[in-house]
């Protein structure tokens, strides 16, 4: 294992971040701020409570996984896409790192701006609610596990790409909108049939419910099919990226 390769990838991305740091901070501050404003306040004035949890700490969950969806895709897009756009992928397939290393130092990276976005989201919710946690090590744990396998999603988006505006389009028009039919702001078991079954063909209806579990200790959905297909999506975006690495598919075209 070449950890020197690694935390040079790694330290190089993070210090991309550095360059951006405050407004990469305020931007969740604030959004998470409006958030609570329109739903905590508008919407949390006519239903105080979901299934026995203040409406405003409620929400918390699927507000974070809504920022680290975003923001892990964001980062790890736009960590390979940067080095095909100006032509120094090269050096980084010639180097003596393996597919696997590579992927390491620049999902790394961006799992831990993804992390550190979650957190800050996470106190600024504080400032509003009062957000019991369950199970703190698990909310961790889980918190990882789905910022590392948007993370590889986001890195697989970067090597399809083939322009920065293709970099918005799945998570514009597929993550975003999935994201607030999947219970973000909501329990799927106040929707009518047929759109209560019709939801649960939703992938993130599991990944949102298993990460409210850890809050609350109490799901929509059962927690081991959510942390099933957690670890599904993680290794089916990791056996995609090492792929195209072994191969160099549109890597070096």
């Amino acid at each position: 294992m070449n950890l020197h390769g690694i935390w040079a990838i790694y330290r190089f991305e993070m210090a991309r971040f550095g360059r951006t740091i405050w407004t990469s901070l305020a931007v969740p501050v604030i959004t998470t701020s409006l958030y609570f404003i329109v739903f905590g306040s508008a919407i949390g004035s006519q239903m105080r409570e979901v299934s026995g949890v203040p409406y405003g700490a409620f929400i918390v969950p699927g507000l974070m996984l809504l920022a680290i969806f975003s923001e892990s895709i964001l980062n790890a897009s736009l960590g390979i896409y940067m080095p095909k756009f100006t032509g120094t992928i090269y050096e980084i397939l010639s180097a003596p790192l393996s597919p696997i290393e590579t992927v390491l130092g620049y999902v790394g990276a961006a799992t831990t701006k993804s992390l550190l976005i979650g957190l800050i989201i996470f106190a600024t919710a504080h400032l509003f609610v009062d957000l019991p946690v369950a199970h703190p090590v698990l909310m961790l744990l889980y918190l990882l596990l789905v910022a590392a396998a948007f993370c590889l999603f986001g890195f697989a988006i970067g090597i399809l790409a083939n322009g920065f505006e293709q970099l918005q389009v799945v998570p514009l028009l597929i993550v975003t909108p999935l994201t607030f039919l999947g219970g973000a702001f909501y329990s799927v078991q106040i929707l009518p049939e047929p759109w209560r079954t019709v939801t649960l063909f939703n992938p993130v209806v599991y990944l949102i419910n298993g990460f409210r579990w850890t809050f609350f200790g109490q799901s929509d959905v059962g927690v081991g099919i959510s942390l099933g297909v957690s670890f599904a999506f993680l290794c089916a975006c990791l056996a995609f990226v090492t792929i195209i690495f072994r191969t160099g598919w549109r890597l070096k075209a």
